[in-house]
């Protein structure tokens, strides 16, 4: 790694922060990111379970609703990674250590108290992300196995319990490569059947359901938006790995987020559109159009299709939530603790056994986790605490007469208009809560 430099190419002026150096036997060579590499990061860091709630969600406010709200969120959560990009380049500027993670970045920015608040935040969306997996994701095998044995003979926690114990245990045994290639073909199906899902949804488009339009319902929805649109805390690793580059950061964290909103509002449109009047007739009970479809609503090859791409969608996050836990309860209880087979287990105890036991005793709380995880910890990790980091760090620039660029323009309007949004919707369903 080399300190701050500048350099020409083609008569035009390239910075970045400092060069990824690695030796390759007696030779000292360069390994940069790609912006290809950190834009698909991002893009599958968006893109996860997170997109199963959209369709019951935005089902009551109708297509055109949900979309504009899709690309209001979306605006939203690229202007708030634009001021993560940004204090993490200003941080790396004044602590010359590039290897630094999104609580990192909080705790040196806003010290102690907001990291306890950033990491209590981080905690609770894991946990409220792994209950909403895993029972939803329970709930589908439950489903299946119904559907192959022609009958509903186990009850709802079973599932819940099989889903966790199967993926879990699979996680706790294998080694990390083999996770790594099991991950990467769960992937490949995801994005398999995703596109056979678009092209068999597209067929059944009820015109009527795109004429549709409630846009007083659009306010429930914008929590599971913002859910499934966060990609924040990746983006300190993305500034790594690019070596700082500002003009390649805006391009990976522009494309890497607007390739997930493309593919939200088409399954948006397709799911909506797909389900009738009809199908919704007595069904009081079920709120969620997938399931209608699941059921074979809409004919059974779709059907099909919809359980396969929700399960392995469910399995990719929820294998990569698993991790991230891992993670930070490593960093807490000594990662060399931890490295035997054998002493992993209370790790992994901690981690799966409590959203386990909540997604057993309420088998229905998916919405419920996913909306609690996007008011609070998403407004937090993804809107308060950029904005907060953003406003210190260019209040410390101006005291010293720095000459650091901004990457979000607008000034201090800019960070009150976001810290505003978070609180407004931290607001609304503190609101909702009391008036049940």
């Amino acid at each position: 790694m080399v300190p701050i430099k500048t350099v020409l190419k083609n008569s035009e002026q390239v910075t970045r922060l400092f060069s990824h150096l690695e030796f390759d036997g007696n030779k000292l060579n360069h390994q940069p990111g790609s912006v290809l590499g950190s834009t698909a990061l991002i893009a599958g860091t968006t893109i996860g379970a997170g997109i199963l709630a959209l369709p019951a969600v935005t089902l009551p406010s109708g297509i055109v609703p949900s979309t504009s709200g899709l690309i209001g969120v979306w605006l939203y959560a690229l202007v708030t990674g634009l001021l993560v990009a940004e204090v993490t380049l200003n941080t790396i500027r004044t602590e010359g250590h590039p290897n630094i993670g999104f609580l990192g970045v909080v705790e040196k920015i806003l010290g102690k108290l907001g990291a306890r608040i950033a990491g209590g935040a981080y905690l609770f969306m894991h946990y409220a992300l792994l209950v909403a997996y895993i029972t939803e994701g329970g709930e589908i095998l439950g489903a299946t196995a119904a559907k192959v044995w022609g009958m509903q003979i186990l009850p709802t926690w079973v599932g819940t319990m099989t889903f966790t114990l199967l993926f879990g245990g699979i996680m706790y045994l294998g080694r990390e490569k083999f996770i790594e290639k099991l991950n990467s073909a769960f992937v490949g199906i995801v994005i398999v059947s995703f596109l056979g899902l678009l092209f068999l949804g597209g067929r059944h488009i009820q015109s009527a359901q795109l004429l549709f339009q409630n846009w007083n319902a659009l306010g429930s929805a914008i929590s599971v938006m913002s859910v499934a649109l966060f990609f924040q805390n990746v983006v300190p690793l993305v500034v790594t790995q690019l070596e700082g580059d500002a003009r390649k950061i805006r391009q990976s964290i522009f494309i890497g987020s607007i390739i997930p909103l493309i593919m939200f509002l088409a399954w948006n449109a397709v799911i909506l559109g797909s389900v009738s009047a009809d199908m919704l007739h007595g069904t009081s009970t079920v709120f969620d159009p997938l399931q209608i479809l699941r059921a074979g609503g809409a004919g059974q090859w779709l059907g099909v299709l919809v359980s396969i791409f929700s399960e392995f969608a469910i399995v990719t996050s929820f294998i990569g939530f698993v991790y991230g836990l891992l993670d930070l309860f490593k960093d807490i209880f000594l990662p060399a603790k931890w490295q035997q087979l054998s002493s992993r287990l209370p790790l992994y105890s901690l981690v799966l056994f409590p959203p386990m036991t909540l997604g057993t005793l309420n088998p229905s709380i998916f919405f419920t986790a996913l909306d609690y995880t996007g008011t609070f910890s998403i407004s937090v990790l993804g809107g308060i605490i950029p904005a907060l980091m953003s406003w210190k760090q260019r209040q410390e620039q101006e005291n010293s007469d720095s000459t650091n660029q901004p990457l979000v323009p607008g000034g201090k309007v800019t960070l009150i208009a976001i810290v505003g949004v978070a609180l407004a919707m931290m607001g609304r369903q503190i609101l909702s809560i009391y008036t049940k």
